[in-house]
């Protein structure tokens, strides 16, 4: 018997989600809180822009006589760019722009940065990790079984930024995160928290090989509660703020730097375009385009139709799975047999290891209580 899925009749959101709730006229949960707990508190008109000008003349007077007046990361991505854009074109700040090369860059995200930092007369700053250590790391997710094998990665760009930020007291980061584009987050089964450092250590004490010296590990305690109420280091998310259309974005950094587009929203990364456009929709069942069409849709730049047409279309040919299957397995320094047995060993999920999930469910109950976060559910 095949069990057919429901899809929200707003959003494409569907039961592959396996936590999703729908009312009595077919929408979504990830829908009804968009339009309770986000949309009427965002604010992108003369509220939201007097309010980054505000913030932008407070980095600006507290930055006055530095080499930089705040601390701004880039992937390389649509979001980042054009943040990075805006906020020196528009509000004059100095950014120092902060890059974390993990290995896994693609050439367009090396090209699309350098065009950024160039034309707009910036300084870029490259962290390099420890190719060895994120190889060992990146090999004990891909073994343990767990959808979310982006994590190492992931929780590199969020450590190195805020150590960095630490050391050299930066008091301003400021993050491409948006509501416009991530309005509905990735359901936890498909995405577990990137900074759970618990679990992280754990399953790298399970199947890594050495040691992570080099590494950086962030916690969730650390960088939410330590350095914003006690080190003063706040993290703003500017697009919030101002009409963010990603299509519109995307064409005005093309015609002014020669901005290189990408297929779909994360493909800067090498990896990460594998693991979004083949490993986890194909082995999990979990197809990410779902929540970044659904955010898309909530926020009118596209149609649930153009989402359900494009759904169909597969992101991978024959030829691009057997070329980054080897790509990716040289890399790792594995064979691609290898590589393919994990793609068909038994499942695993978060739950299968030690994790701070109880903390995060509180810390977001208690952010949401105090209006510090308006919040997607997850």
């Amino acid at each position: 018997m095949i069990n057919m899925l429901q899809v929200c009749n707003n959003c494409v959101m569907d039961t592959t989600d396996s936590n999703i709730i729908f009312d009595e006229k077919g929408l979504c949960d990830h829908c009804n809180t968009f339009y309770s707990k986000i949309k009427p508190f965002w604010y992108t008109d003369e509220i939201g822009l007097n309010e980054l000008k505000s913030l932008a003349e407070k980095i600006k007077k507290e930055g006055k006589g530095k080499d930089f007046d705040c601390l701004m990361g880039m992937s390389g991505g649509i979001d980042s760019s054009y943040l990075l854009y805006k906020m020196v074109t528009e509000f004059g700040l100095r950014p120092l722009v902060f890059h974390v090369d993990a290995g896994w860059n693609s050439q367009i995200a090396v090209n699309n940065i350098e065009r950024l930092v160039d034309g707009l007369g910036l300084d870029l700053y490259t962290e390099v990790i420890n190719w060895e250590e994120m190889k060992d790391l990146q090999l004990a997710f891909i073994k343990s079984g767990v959808p979310h094998i982006d994590v190492p990665q992931d929780h590199a760009f969020f450590a190195t930024m805020y150590k960095f930020a630490s050391k050299y007291k930066v008091k301003t980061i400021l993050t491409g995160g948006n509501y416009s584009t991530e309005c509905v987050r990735n359901p936890l089964e498909w995405m577990y928290y990137q900074s759970d450092s618990i679990q992280l250590k754990d399953i790298f004490r399970r199947f890594g090989t050495g040691k992570l010296k080099d590494y950086k590990v962030t916690n969730i305690l650390w960088h939410k509660i330590w350095l914003p109420y006690f080190k003063g280091i706040k993290l703003y998310r500017p697009l919030d703020l101002i009409p963010y259309n990603k299509e519109q974005a995307m064409q005005e950094l093309v015609d002014k730097f020669g901005y290189q587009k990408y297929p779909q929203k994360h493909f800067e990364s090498r990896f990460t375009r594998f693991y979004e456009g083949f490993w986890l929709p194909e082995r999990f069942g979990f197809d990410t385009r779902k929540v970044q069409f659904s955010s898309l849709i909530l926020t009118n730049q596209m149609t649930r139709d153009e989402a359900l047409l494009k759904l169909n279309e597969k992101v991978y040919t024959k030829e691009q799975i057997d070329e980054d299957f080897e790509y990716i397995s040289n890399k790792l320094g594995i064979t691609v047999d290898e590589l393919w047995s994990y793609f068909y060993a038994p499942k695993k999920t978060y739950k299968d290891y030690k994790s701070q999930e109880n903390l995060y469910s509180l810390g977001a109950k208690v952010m949401r209580y105090f209006k510090l976060e308006k919040g997607g559910k997850r």
